[in-house]
């Protein structure tokens, strides 16, 4: 063999040793920002969740305890940068309760509260009876006390809500430590929401956000349904701003 042969040989597998050093690195960092953005680090630190990826190609596996979870982590490895296709294999807990049930109906509330900023979920004691709900605990102001009210209100199932809450500031160790929230992690729990409110979940939208401001897109039936939107997703934690560009189509009489 020649030795122009020969470094023609050791080029080219240098190249692709390279190129296998860069492909690993750049899926080793892929899976750092899944397992250290917000929402796996806070909502979803107890569930049972791998991550692997490969050439922008994220595979999830695992059990998590709630389906929304799912739905989070789906969402959130999605919005991560590099990530191009996400491989959902995640299952959810066997025990999960009944579809409408009393259970299910507190879950959801407890769901559609921890999302927001201007409601003290971690303060909040959520139970349900026929339907039912009755929160106890603390609220920092009677404007929040009624917003977890007007929150509770609207999570499907809900016939009625009895709110308990005393109004006074909260203990510290519930408030949740102020932390810059990556931007997948806000889209994905802005998405999350939208879905827990049955005003809100049959709209079909688009959210994108970047450097904590979110643009919202999709179809209104009306001008209220398009401000609550706004609304819902502004009280997001980590949310700057929301840009609201949904059309408002009124379907024909």
């Amino acid at each position: 063999m020649t030795l122009h042969r020969r470094w023609a040989i050791f080029t080219m597998v240098a190249c692709l040793g390279s190129g296998i050093t860069l492909a690993t690195d750049a899926d080793s960092q892929t899976v750092a920002s899944v397992k250290n953005s917000f929402t796996f680090r806070h909502y979803l630190k107890d569930d049972d969740i791998t991550v692997k990826a490969s050439k922008g190609v994220v595979t999830l596996n695992g059990t998590v305890s709630q389906d929304y979870h799912k739905f989070l982590a789906e969402e959130t490895a999605s919005g991560t940068p590099g990530v191009i296709q996400v491989e959902d294999r995640l299952s959810v807990r066997a025990d999960q309760p009944e579809a409408g049930s009393d259970a299910w109906i507190t879950m959801k509330v407890k769901g559609a509260l921890a999302f927001h900023r201007n409601v003290s979920a971690l303060a909040t004691e959520v139970t349900t009876d026929k339907g039912v709900v009755t929160l106890r605990g603390r609220a920092d102001s009677e404007a929040e006390k009624q917003l977890a009210t007007e929150y509770a209100k609207d999570v499907e199932g809900v016939k009625a809500v009895r709110n308990q809450m005393t109004v006074g500031s909260t203990e510290p160790a519930t408030r949740r430590i102020a932390e810059k929230i990556d931007d997948a992690s806000i889209t994905a729990e802005v998405k999350t929401s939208l879905l827990f409110h049955r005003s809100t979940r049959a709209l079909a939208t688009k959210v994108d956000t970047r450097d904590g401001v979110v643009t919202i897109h999709g179809e209104a039936r009306n001008p209220a349904e398009k401000d609550l939107v706004g609304k819902l997703a502004q009280d997001v934690s980590g949310v700057r701003k929301v840009d609201n560009r949904m059309r408002i189509v009124q379907s024909e009489p």
